[in-house]
């Protein structure tokens, strides 16, 4: 049957089906005089099931194990059902001290007093060390947020709005060997602000759902803050473009190396600080 039989027939979009075949999970034939892919019955199957799994949580990379026979499905669901026992009983005790402070008084912040709803404090720090561990790594969130994306799209269009008027006619987009391989007209210059907003607006949805198909959690804070890293990055392109038209830098391995060195090392302190944290409790 074709994809859009599959469609049909699962209920599942088109682009969730090549995307699970594009992640070889399931492998249909392509039919060499068409050049269409043909699905069978137990594609079809194939489909609903990790569909299924995936709106219980369930990464893609443990359907991959279980598909491949690595670990069993009632393992994983073993596994998930005692990671969802936990955020609801979290979510319920929360839930429990909202409701509780709410109905005793008009609560103030002068009027607070933890104690009185905490007998265990040290316990209470311990249990809840996720929430501490978030606010350690809040540069991922300041650095992933709006308005560093912000400044850093505004510093991006005001260089190329004072550097135009003093660029020569072409400027360099492509080097080879530390040679000019490619020029365009100078105009291009405004791209690299216009690339700042593509990236932000249309290219984040798809970096998010990748890592949201490999990451358990934090899959927000991390697309975040390589969204805005990759317009760090734009902005570092652009400048080395100004600074080399002007004779002021020569390669421009140089200033990526640096960028790739500093963020790449931050986002790895970040990580390190949330997993190896989580994993101890």
């Amino acid at each position: 049957m074709t994809i859009k039989e599959v469609e049909e027939k699962t209920g599942i979009v088109r682009s969730s089906v090549r995307f699970y075949e594009k992640e070889k999970l399931i492998h249909p034939v392509r039919n060499n005089r068409n050049g269409y892919r043909e699905y069978t019955e137990e594609d079809v199957q194939n489909i609903k099931k990790i569909a299924y799994l995936r709106t219980l949580g369930i990464s893609l990379e443990n359907i991959h194990r279980i598909i491949d026979h690595e670990v069993s499905l009632q393992v994983v669901l073993e596994r998930q059902a005692d990671a969802l026992e936990s955020q609801i009983a979290d979510l319920e005790k929360y839930h429990y001290i909202c409701k509780k402070m709410l109905t005793e008084k008009e609560m103030t912040y002068e009027d607070l007093e933890v104690e009185a709803y905490v007998t265990e404090l040290e316990d209470y720090w311990k249990n809840n060390s996720k929430v501490f561990r978030m606010d350690s790594v809040g540069f991922l969130y300041l650095w992933g947020g709006l308005l560093a994306w912000g400044g850093i799209t505004a510093v991006c269009f005001l260089l190329a709005l004072l550097a135009y008027p003093n660029l020569p006619s072409q400027v360099p987009i492509q080097w080879n060997n530390g040679e000019i391989s490619r020029q365009i007209g100078k105009a291009f210059i405004f791209v690299y602000p216009a690339a700042c907003i593509i990236i932000r607006f249309f290219l984040r949805q798809f970096i998010w759902r990748w890592l949201t198909l490999r990451l358990f959690c934090f899959s927000d804070t991390i697309c975040d803050y390589v969204t805005n890293c990759l317009c760090f990055v734009i902005l570092s392109v652009e400048a080395f473009t100004i600074f080399y038209v002007n004779g002021m830098m020569q390669n421009v391995t140089t200033i990526l190396t640096a960028d790739a060195v500093v963020l790449v090392g931050v986002l790895l302190i970040g990580w390190y600080k949330l997993t190896v944290g989580q994993a101890r409790d």
